[in-house]
């Protein structure tokens, strides 16, 4: 017989209970079978512990087709994780009902990725079961909560879009709103990262093989959706009309995941679409011998919901990166429709605004606004000036990254032959746009190029940002800075002509996430001196001000982060073989491989410390761990150079007894939610590193200071903000400000040989990375980034490299003062309350949505 659990999980779990303290609970399956319950447990809880052990006996049995004492570790997550959703189902119906009752606004929330992470654990937490599980005993060696690291991160998005997406509806359903978010099912994700001789390779994430506990198809929505054909131009009553014709038909089936907010209260769900040939088998091919060909368009028509971010180099990668965006706003408006349209029997449009607001994450889902028009006039015969106030009533957009790969354009050719009424449709919108800005700004040629939608050019594009604007009531950045930086410089026409249109909601993470699920010893720990209340209301994180200099709290505060430095320290040992201390400072730097994020600027540095302790002799004050984590896109071949960069430093540096005893270098592959929730919690410091006016927000800077990392970083995106609540002196600032790069860019003031020439700390490590010191035999590898720093320097590194050597020295110093670091860390966490995203919906809710909670 297995070991007891204690009947109350707050005690001594090594204790066992009696035979005695133990019942099994009566069902219908052979008492065999049954599970047992503690008798100790809370009356108050009984009966939800009883329904759920009846949920997992009956999911194993009927489910799996498994006895208990015969279940693997993956048969125990299958059956607790089912169990779980139908308990979710449950009181996702209950919600349903309340939003119908109360008829409220919906919010759609429209994303092209969702990085969610393992869902079992934050499930079982904000339905608030989590510790009931220690009553439930089941007759098998594997512990309930022990199957919980069994469960597969969901390929279902990559970096901070779709993280942000991830904890909005998280904080959308804590909140009570109806708010629902829709997107494509992915099979393979981006990719699952791997390193070959410190090359990054790539393979398929195969999650969707393992069949997803949590995702509940629902045939009975389908959608069909039209793509490519030909436009005829009619005459009806004297009214031109388009048809689109001959078309290509791909069908939209879609899988629901439960979203539950912490409580249990309101569950929402989460809709993602996966594609579906409308002819799965070409039945006369087949009869021919022709096997391949039959079988040819339903292959073709599922390539749509395979990967997330094709590659887009090639023409036919662009095509299949446009198909996914139009099949994904097509089935999500379809469906938004046909529950308006279930309350609203008289299909009155102009109630649409009151009824649904549709938020658009980045460009991605920007068709959605020509999808909903194109409805509205082809389908309804509205108006088309109707159509595009009341679509202009429905949808808001959020801005993030302005890089030119973020602001997506499209070419008109392609939009021709893939969604040719939508390309009209865009036309006659920049027509009517065309004409309020010559109204306005009269004669200024300029402004209406910069503004119009389409780029003039041997070939034409569709700027898809200008559309989202065009087509939206509200237009908002992610952090204050950005927001100026939108207003001021990149969109500055766009609000001069609609002021109103702009604001700023400053991104947020769910605490529940980051630190109840990720960190629960810490939160634990909190808890236990300012309640629990700081789960719904960050803000009152402030009272742990009270404990800063409470020895007893700091202690603790330690003891945590040295057990989670020693967790994170055995991940880098299974996924990389390099044993590191947890004496050492946790330097983290982890987020998607880009040029402006600055990884190569952290890599310098770990370059120079290294030169200076085996060249120059020096011997630094603190050992230092730096820890790297991120995917580079495949065809980002400077950015893949940079990760070899990383891992060429990592294997030279662990090696060389010179210097291994005062620093560490890891790469850790294929980074994810699941490693980040390892992460945040071990790290000390938090590289927020990126050129200054270039990164949107960022979310780990907040992830990382909930955790009581202190930052090091540019006023940029964000950090701007962290700064100002945790206070200057917990916070290392270092770098050129937005308005220098923006002047130096502008005027072309960068002079990367002078900087070489008068700072021998640049000198040094410059001419070891083109001298192949770094190159493990191959001498010429890292030459690109020679070239590219001393005849570039976009991003500004080696402006930066001074002041952030001189920062990190700094932090070195500090550190010896445990006192002190403390102190600096727990403000940083007791300061964060702002940067909860249930403040960010709140926002949304009041100043664009215009929804409440329902109760």
């Amino acid at each position: 017989m297995s070991k007891k659990v204690p009947s109350n999980p707050k005690k001594n779990l090594k204790d066992s209970q009696n035979e005695c303290d133990w019942e099994i609970i009566p069902g219908a399956i052979p008492s065999e079978y049954n599970l047992k319950l503690s008798k100790n447990m809370p009356a108050e809880k009984r009966a939800i512990v009883e329904k759920l052990a009846a949920l997992i006996e009956n999911r194993m049995h009927y489910s799996l087709c498994k006895m208990m004492p015969e279940a693997s570790k993956d048969h125990i997550f299958s059956a607790l994780a089912v169990a779980v959703r139908d308990y979710s189902v449950d009181k996702l119906f209950e919600t349903a009902k309340r939003h119908n009752k109360n008829k409220s606004k919906k919010v759609y929330y429209l994303s092209i990725e969702y990085l969610l992470g393992r869902l079992l654990e934050n499930n079982l937490r904000n339905l608030e079961i989590y510790d009931l599980l220690d009553y439930i005993e089941i007759n098998n060696p594997v512990k309930l909560k022990d199957v919980i690291d069994a469960e597969y991160d969901p390929a279902l998005g990559n970096g901070g879009l779709g993280r942000l997406a991830a904890c909005f509806l998280d904080s959308m359903a804590t909140l009570d709103l109806p708010g629902y978010g829709y997107g494509i099912n992915y099979q393979f994700g981006l990719f699952k990262q791997y390193f070959d001789d410190g090359w990054q390779k790539e393979k398929a994430d195969v999650w969707f093989t393992r069949s997803s506990p949590w995702q509940i198809e629902r045939g009975d929505r389908t959608c069909n959706v039209q793509l490519y054909g030909r436009l005829v131009h009619e005459n009806v009553n004297g009214k031109q009309v388009s048809r689109w014709v001959d078309t290509t038909s791909v069908v939209g089936v879609p899988f629901d995941m439960p979203i539950v907010g912490y409580g249990g209260r309101t569950v929402n769900f989460l809709r993602l679409f996966s594609a579906h040939s409308s002819e799965s088998l070409d039945l006369s091919a087949f009869n021919e011998g022709g096997y391949i060909k039959a079988v040819e368009q339903k292959v073709k028509s599922e390539t749509i919901s395979k990967v997330l971010y094709p590659a887009a180099d090639e023409d036919s990668g662009k095509e299949l990166r446009l198909v996914q965006q139009y099949f994904f706003v097509r089935c999500s408006l379809h469906d938004i429709l046909r529950r308006f349209f279930e309350t609203e029997k008289d299909k009155d449009f102009e109630k649409l605004p009151d009824s649904a607001v549709i938020q658009l994450n980045d460009t991605h889902p920007s068709l959605a606004i020509t999808e909903l028009m194109r409805v509205m006039i082809d389908e309804h015969g509205i108006d088309f000036d109707k159509a595009l106030k009341i679509t202009q009533k429905t949808m808001a957009y959020t801005i993030h990254t302005i890089l030119p790969e973020a602001l997506e354009k499209w070419s008109v050719d392609l939009l021709q032959r893939v969604v040719p009424r939508h390309l009209e449709i865009i036309y006659q919108i920049n027509q009517r746009l065309m004409d309020m800005v010559s109204a306005q700004f009269p004669g200024d040629f300029a402004k209406m190029e910069r503004m119009s939608l389409i780029q003039e050019g041997p070939r034409k594009f569709v700027r898809m940002a200008n559309l989202s604007i065009a087509g939206s009531m509200s237009v908002n950045g992610v952090a204050q800075l950005h927001t100026d930086i939108v207003k001021n410089i990149f969109f500055n026409d766009f609000y001069r002509l609609w002021p109103d249109k702009f604001n700023n909601k400053t991104n947020g993470i769910t605490q529940r996430r980051w630190l109840l699920t990720a960190n629960p010893e810490f939160a634990d720990l909190i808890t236990d001196h300012i309640g629990n209340g700081w789960i719904t209301d960050l803000s009152q994180l402030r009272k742990l001000e009270n404990y800063i200099d409470d020895a007893s709290f700091v202690k603790s505060f330690y003891d945590i982060k040295r057990m989670n430095k020693e967790k994170l320290g055995k991940i880098i040992w299974d996924t990389t073989g390099v044993q590191v201390s947890p004496d050492s400072i946790f330097d983290c730097q982890v987020k998607r491989i880009h040029e402006y994020k600055r990884q190569l600027l952290n890599a310098l540095h770990v370059a120079y410390k290294y030169l200076n302790i085996v060249d120059n002799g020096v011997t630094y004050p603190q050992r230092v761990t730096h820890i790297f984590g991120g995917k580079a896109f495949p065809s980002y071949e400077f950015a893949k150079l940079v990760i070899k960069f990383v891992n060429n430093l990592a294997q030279i540096i662990n090696t060389d007894p010179r210097a291994n005893n005062q620093m560490t270098v890891v790469f850790i592959p294929d980074y994810k939610v699941s490693v980040a929730e390892r992460i945040f919690p071990a790290s000390d410091v938090s590289e927020q590193i990126s050129t200054a006016g270039f990164e949107a927000s960022g979310t780990g800077n907040m992830k990382f200071a909930l955790n009581g990392a202190v930052t090091i970083g540019t006023l940029d995106g964000a950090n701007v903000e962290i700064r100002e609540e945790v206070g200057e002196e917990n916070f290392y600032l270092f770098g050129l400000h937005a308005e220098q790069v923006h002047e130096i860019q502008e005027k072309g003031l960068h002079r990367p040989w002078d900087l070489y020439n008068s700072d021998p700390r640049i000198r040094q490590v410059m001419e070891a990375v083109t001298n192949g010191r770094f190159g493990l035999g191959s001498d010429d590898v890292f030459k690109p980034i020679f070239k590219s720093l001393m005849f570039s320097d976009y991003f500004l590194l080696l402006a930066d490299f001074g002041s952030y050597e001189d920062a990190h020295r700094q932090i070195m110093n500090d550190y010896q003062d445990s006192a002190l670091w403390a102190r600096k860390a727990l403000l940083n966490v007791a300061r964060v309350g702002k940067f909860s995203s249930d403040r960010t919906i709140t926002e949304y809710a009041r100043d664009i949505w215009k929804v409440k909670p329902t109760t």
